[in-house]
């Protein structure tokens, strides 16, 4: 295993460090594990270990203002967010979802991936900054390597597949002028295979003696020279408040898109403002996914839209992956109606009166109606028993090999049954109907930013402070999606939705929206440092050898999720990373 070593500990005889990554997360690992077999001493700082504590989460802290303050969306959240982790806590967490762990987010994540598309990259007149410094072609052979880190299958989110999967699209059509097909598939496991991804076992399977965690290591600012022109290393404290320096001339940040903008904002001994922010871009643009259900259909027409919309299995690299379908707004009508990039997706809506529910009420002896309960398990016997056999399959006393092997064969006979059971934690559920959720970018704004707050955490440092509020656009977009797919699903013969209150009365201010956990920009990539902190190559504007990684460099937020697309913007940072390494040496002679 790679060596893991708390920092009181390593901080006795660091050596010399060649490339020093703060966070321990999936772009994090995803460079260390890129960079890994170069003959560098790699070194990754973790404020927490192999688990997560009280005291880490904690440290996750935001002093927040805007749109999640109602009791609505706070209620929301919690139903949201509330089981991810074991210690995400609405009221230190007040936006967003961070996990100070070996694995970072990947702790609480669904597994699902998916790529932004050729619109996503593009300059749009009707969007405000959007267009990247980097397109989509340049980026798509790290997003392949990426997706093999990933352990996922061909990077196909389009019409494409049923050519990739040897499949004849399902009928009914839709017409395609209006609404596209679009995917999402599901990381899945190598360590568990009835898991879905996790970087933290994923990275720690193997062994890389180049590479050092060092656990308890809670950065507090990044260094430099007196210029601020040079990094020199990162100050780092543990929990007990001891803090130690850390030196290097390469340092990448890959802490969180909240985190990487407080850490360059807390870096002020060279430049007062912070490193990045001579033109006080550091923090803004903060963006994430503004989601809501906006339609769904009664029990009676379960049957034609879940066969319409089914998952399907596809074998690649002796592993068997789930595809996930839905639509997104066509990017000719994208550009007729200067709208935002949308989609929907469709999820099947469970019983209350689940028979699980009932037999836990009887095997604890807190049945308020037993006779009622007992003819609930009697009735749905079926289902009890698929989940007396799932959890069974679950327990440590099956064979990886073996349950890899089941896995992947349920995959391909039933991809349905195989998602209910990921979404349920292996507990069936009767289906009642199936709702549609819609979900949408949201354009970058400059009032949308992490700064420093007035109160502090236990090092003194100050916390985050955000701001982010959803705004009018993307409230449209969702109502706009709606719409638009309720016409075309009846047009094509399919049943027609029950559009949501909101959406049927016109009146999208009314629509409860929370953050999805899909924290991106405050660091944003640019060709310009007036509207950017790094560089096409993630190098922070003026500090050489400084480094950002993750979500926080995206210039504009796409509908998908962001995991694969952080990571393969981390593996192509690799790649410069070892040009420039290799470099040295010449440079030197």
């Amino acid at each position: 295993m790679t060596t893991l070593v708390p920092l009181s500990q390593f901080s006795q005889n660091p050596g010399k460090i060649d490339l020093l990554i703060v966070g321990a997360g999936p772009s994090g690992l995803a460079v260390a594990q890129e960079m890994s077999g170069q003959g560098l001493n790699i070194v990754v700082l973790e404020s927490a270990g192999l688990i997560e504590t009280p005291e880490t989460a904690e440290l996750c802290r935001v002093d927040h203002d805007g749109d999640l303050r109602s009791p609505a969306p706070l209620a929301k959240r919690q139903e949201f967010h509330a089981e991810s982790t074991m210690h995400w806590d609405p009221d230190v967490q007040r936006y967003g979802v961070r996990c100070r762990v070996i694995g970072g987010s990947t702790i609480a994540w669904a597994g699902k991936s998916a790529t932004f598309d050729e619109t996503d990259f593009a300059e749009r007149p009707w969007v405000p900054l959007s267009g990247w410094p980097i397109s989509r072609p340049e980026l798509m052979p790290y997003l392949d390597r990426a997706a093999d880190i990933l352990n996922l299958g061909p990077n196909v989110y389009d019409e494409k597949f049923w050519d990739v999967a040897g499949r004849k699209a399902p009928e009914p059509k839709i017409n395609e002028s209006r609404l596209k097909p679009f995917f999402w598939q599901f990381a899945r496991s190598r360590v568990d295979p009835l898991d879905i991804y996790r970087s933290g076992p994923e990275f720690l399977e193997e062994q890389r003696n180049d590479v050092t965690i060092v656990t308890d290591a809670t950065a507090q600012k990044i260094l430099t020279d007196p210029t601020g022109r040079f990094v020199r290393g990162v100050s780092v404290a543990n929990i007990a408040g001891e803090v130690f320096e850390l030196h290097a001339d390469t340092c990448v940040i890959a802490a969180s898109a909240v985190e990487n903008a407080r850490l360059l904002l807390l870096s002020n001994d060279a430049k007062p403002a912070g490193l990045g922010n001579d033109t006080d871009q550091v923090g803004r643009y903060l963006m994430d996914h503004p989601g809501a259900h906006v339609a769904s259909f009664p029990e009676k027409d379960l049957k034609p839209i879940k066969k319409r919309f089914s998952f399907y299995g596809l074998s690649h690299n002796g592993c068997t992956l789930m595809y996930m379908p839905g639509l997104s707004m066509a990017p000719e009508l994208q550009r007729e109606e200067e709208q935002l990039n949308c989609a929907v997706y469709f999820m099947m809506e469970r019983a209350e009166d689940n028979p699980f529910d009932a037999l836990k009420r009887l095997l604890k002896r807190q049945s308020d109606r037993p006779l009622a309960d007992i003819k609930n398990i009697i009735a749905n016997a079926g289902i009890v028993g698929a989940g007396v056999a799932q959890k069974a399959l679950q327990s440590g006393i099956v064979p990886r090999k073996v349950k890899q092997m089941v896995s992947n064969a349920a995959i391909l006979i039933s991809p349905n049954f195989v998602v209910e059971e990921f979404e349920t934690r292996g507990i069936p559920h009767k289906l009642t109907g199936v709702a549609i959720h819609a979900i949408t970018e949201q354009p970058p704004r400059a009032e949308n930013r992490v700064t420093l707050s007035d109160q502090t955490d236990r090092f003194g440092n100050p916390l985050p402070r955000v701001e982010w509020e959803i705004g009018a656009a993307p409230r449209c977009a969702l109502a706009g999606i709606a719409k638009l797919v309720a016409d075309e699903l009846e047009a094509s013969g399919l049943p027609r939705p029950q559009l949501a209150d909101w959406v049927q009365n016109d009146r999208p201010e009314d629509a409860v929206i929370i953050d999805m956990a899909h924290t991106l920009g405050t660091t944003r990539m640019s060709h310009d440092p007036a509207t950017g902190v790094v560089d096409q190559n993630c190098q922070v504007y003026g500090t050489e050898g400084l480094y950002v990684a993750g979500g926080s460099v995206f210039p504009t937020s796409g509908h998908a999720n962001p995991t694969l697309m952080m990571m393969g913007i981390a593996v192509r940072l690799a790649d410069h990373l070892k040009e420039k390494a290799n470099q040295k040496p010449a440079a030197a002679a």
